[in-house]
């Protein structure tokens, strides 16, 4: 797939998974909310209704900032499939930043109304890799 399309599709995607991986390996998976800029995939953690606020993926990005998000469609018609994935380096931060809310309330009204007051995660995307069955 070409590039500026998987970003497109990435963008446009409503949830994402987020792999991580802490020092000792164990990969961990989370569907995430986020919002594109440019070359940086923004996460916040927000005010669903959580176990515990010591969220593993925040302990696994510092220990191990190397994460990758992915997005996919699915769908009988097996023409129409497609998957974009994005690898990078996360960062975190406490509390939300304004621009990186803002560009979250843009996309989910959910965050308009309450936004986010948790850490913030910033990846630094390093690689952009994609498949569609159509190959377009």
């Amino acid at each position: 797939m070409e590039e500026a399309l998987a970003r497109r599709r990435f963008a446009g995607a409503r949830v994402a998974r987020l792999a991580t991986a802490g020092g000792n390996g164990v990969p961990h998976l989370v569907p995430v909310t986020f919002a594109l800029d440019g070359d940086r995939i923004l996460l916040a953690v927000d005010h669903k209704p959580k176990t515990t606020t010591d969220l593993r993926r925040i302990r696994d990005i510092r220990e191990n900032p190397r994460v990758c998000a992915l997005v996919d469609h699915y769908d009988d018609d097996w023409a129409t499939l497609w998957w974009v994935r994005a690898d990078g380096e996360a960062t975190v931060t406490e509390g939300p930043a304004g621009p990186a809310v803002a560009l979250l309330a843009a996309k989910y009204p959910q965050y308009g109304e309450r936004p986010p007051a948790g850490p913030m995660i910033t990846i630094e995307i390093t690689r952009w890799s994609s498949w569609s069955y159509s190959g377009d």
